[in-house]
């Protein structure tokens, strides 16, 4: 068995530097550190929407992702596991967030683990998490994590004695362990692998 595992971390960030990037690095850290720690090799790739923008635009008009944002999507699909993270507006993700989303294969990512974090001005905005962006991963069948992470600016001041680094560590734990409990790959046992397609029969 593998003891390779590669994370994708995608960042909604709209700044430089963004606070929404500085979350996804402590994720991605944090479940490196798991992984590593539980004798397994990680890799981890980053990608940074706000440069893939215009080339996410014209990928929803013409239907066909070209360049670096092909590469982004390929990313995506072979990682082990998924880290989003998007800034919040008006309490929902980010539009360059959802634009991304929507030009992903749904298929490549059905039974993913994915780890869900958001960055916000106000901790009135963290039920976001759950009532958008959850929904959305849930949606595409993917094996979302039961810890999300939000940040709120507060969250950065003396993290010390804030909650923020006590929910990263667990968020990183559990997708750690959902990773490390799956083949590499993200290839996962199908008790129906035998079974004949139905077509193929009534073709018979």
């Amino acid at each position: 068995m593998s003891t390779h595992r590669t994370l994708a971390v995608v960042s909604a960030g709209l700044s430089q530097p963004s606070s929404t990037r500085l979350l996804a690095d402590r994720l991605a850290g944090a479940t490196a550190d798991e992984l590593r720690a539980a004798g397994l090799e990680v890799d981890v790739e980053v990608v940074e929407l706000r440069e893939h923008a215009h080339a996410i635009m014209d990928a929803m008009l013409t239907g066909f992702p070209s360049g670096g944002l092909a590469e982004a999507l390929q990313t995506v699909a072979e990682a082990d596991a998924l880290i989003l993270v998007s800034p919040l507006f008006t309490t929902t993700y980010s539009g360059l967030f959802k634009s991304f989303v929507d030009i992903i294969d749904p298929d490549a990512l059905t039974g993913k683990p994915v780890l869900l974090g958001a960055t916000g001005g106000t901790p009135r905005h963290s039920l976001a998490l759950d009532y958008s962006m959850r929904p959305l991963l849930t949606y595409l069948r993917t094996q979302v994590m039961p810890t999300v992470v939000f940040a709120a600016t507060d969250d950065w001041a003396g993290q010390d004695e804030s909650a923020l680094p006590r929910r990263i560590a667990r968020a990183g734990r559990e997708l750690a362990d959902a990773v490390a409990a799956r083949p590499a790959g993200g290839g996962v046992d199908d008790p129906f692998g035998d079974t004949p397609d139905f077509a193929d029969l009534l073709g018979r």
